[in-house]
């Protein structure tokens, strides 16, 4: 799988489970994300996905997460959290996420190809 900011393209592992099955079945998928917390990046699906969700603890930069059924969010810093999401999958080499976000919302697109 593949995430897409702007000319930047990061390969993704997906979860193994029903909510990442979900989320793949409406790719090639383009979200308009929005900022917040100064780390992460997050967008409403327009349909809900199978929600299984636990609290991680650590949050790292380049997990790929649920919140509640139909929030997706990019995380692009690593922290403590007590929140609870479902794992999508993890971008496999973060490194240039910060960089490629920007500090302001941008549009992202999950692909296959």
């Amino acid at each position: 799988m593949w995430m897409t900011i702007g000319e930047r393209r990061f390969s993704i592992t997906l979860a193994d489970n029903a909510a990442a099955r979900a989320f793949a079945a409406q790719f090639p998928l383009t979200l308009e994300m929005a900022e917040l917390n100064g780390n992460e990046k997050h967008a409403d699906l327009l349909r809900t996905l199978p929600a299984d969700a636990g609290r991680p603890g650590m949050i790292h930069a380049g997990d790929l997460m649920l919140y509640g059924s139909n929030t997706v969010v990019v995380f692009y810093a690593t922290f403590r959290s007590s929140y609870s999401y479902t794992r999508l999958g993890r971008v496999d080499d973060p490194a240039d996420m910060v960089r490629a976000l920007g500090q302001h919302g941008g549009r992202v697109v999950f692909s296959l190809k």
